[in-house]
């Protein structure tokens, strides 16, 4: 690269960034850090999108996006990188928020994932990142990444939203604590959620905008890092009720990142069927590839069909079947994993 040309792409990216680096907390130097940082955010849902939205628009430099659905109308009262377009094509959620991003800055790496993270592949899903996100909606998931971030001695950031309220904790293995420290066991009983009761895009802006600071905070260093916030912070935006739980370091007797137990990672007892909200379920399928155009001639006698490269979509009522390209598939009409199960075997074959 010559000098002259070093020079001008040293001065637009100063120019893109001008607002960013004139800011104390981050400087030129800063903004150098974040443009090779890595970032992994894991659900690109509400929180997930917002999330890739602001610290692409940030300038991390390689974001990769890991998210196992599909586009649909539901989705854009809070899913900010989706368009009406997305839902009528029922685009995975990865690609079309890559897509966008692509869009409005074409000078940082998006890595399209359209994978459910499960423990065979979580290794190769989140290897080479620095931080990893919450974007997901379950705590199966989240629980899988605290094992995989504690042992990897990566930080990960957890955030949620439900209903008018978001909570994020910052988890730096060996420094604080870990999410089993705070939730030693998944919630019982009954657990709200966004299908039960509802969510207000202005509370998943709320905690992504907390927790991509905070991530903005990790990937800084230096003087940054020293601001992060070691609580698990809530706040509800409808009350305007917050609370804050110490979480400054790790529970004596942790499972997780006191006894090195990391039994989520291990996959003991991990179903390969799964609810999926929305009334519906997931079959996972590994390395069981199909080809669409073949499932379409099939499938077109037994109801309506259609495919793009990323997914294929087959209604036979009361059922709506969403597979993709491994052989994972959603089937929406039930909550009856029996009955999906018996789904997609009768169209798709054991």
């Amino acid at each position: 690269m010559t000098s002259l040309r070093r020079g001008v792409e040293t001065e637009k990216f100063e120019e893109r960034y001008s607002r960013q680096i004139l800011f104390r907390g981050i400087g030129a130097e800063g903004q150098r850090r974040l443009a090779a940082g890595r970032v992994a955010i894991v659900g690109c849902g509400a929180t997930g999108s917002a999330l890739a939205s602001l610290l692409g628009r940030a300038g991390v430099g390689t974001l990769r996006i890991i998210d196992r659905d599909y586009v649909e109308a539901s989705n854009l009262q809070r899913q900010s990188l989706f368009e009406e377009r997305d839902a009528v094509e029922s685009l995975p959620k990865a690609i079309a928020a890559a897509r966008k991003i692509a869009a409005f800055n074409s000078e940082i790496a998006v890595e399209a994932r359209v994978e459910d993270v499960v423990p065979g592949n979580i290794n190769v899903l989140l290897e080479g990142m620095d931080v990893i996100l919450d974007g997901t909606d379950n705590f199966e998931t989240r629980y899988l990444v605290n094992d995989y971030a504690v042992k990897s001695s990566l930080p990960w950031i957890y955030a949620a939203a439900v209903g008018s309220y978001g909570v994020t904790l910052n988890v730096l293995p060996g420094k604080t604590a870990c999410l089993a420290c705070i939730f030693p066991d998944t919630p019982r009983g009954m657990v709200e959620t966004c299908e039960t009761s509802g969510v207000l895009n202005m509370a998943v802006n709320l905690v992504a905008s907390i927790a991509a600071t905070e991530a903005v905070k990790l990937l800084v260093g230096g003087a940054a890092a020293q601001q992060l916030r070691k609580t698990l912070w809530s706040y509800d935006v409808w009350t305007n009720e917050q609370a804050e739980i110490a979480a400054a370091h790790p529970r004596t007797g942790c499972r997780t990142c006191g006894e090195r137990d990391f039994v989520h990672l291990a996959g003991d007892g991990r179903p390969r069927i799964t609810m999926c909200g929305r009334n519906s379920v997931q079959i996972h399928e590994r390395a069981r590839p199909i080809d669409f155009a073949e499932m379409q001639r099939r499938l077109e006698a037994h109801g309506v069909v259609r495919h793009n490269e990323f997914v294929l979509k087959f209604w036979r009522d009361p059922f709506e079947m969403t597979l993709f390209p491994d052989g994972r598939a959603i089937i929406k009409g039930t909550t009856d994993t029996g009955v999906a199960r018996s789904v997609y075997a009768r169209y798709v074959g054991n």
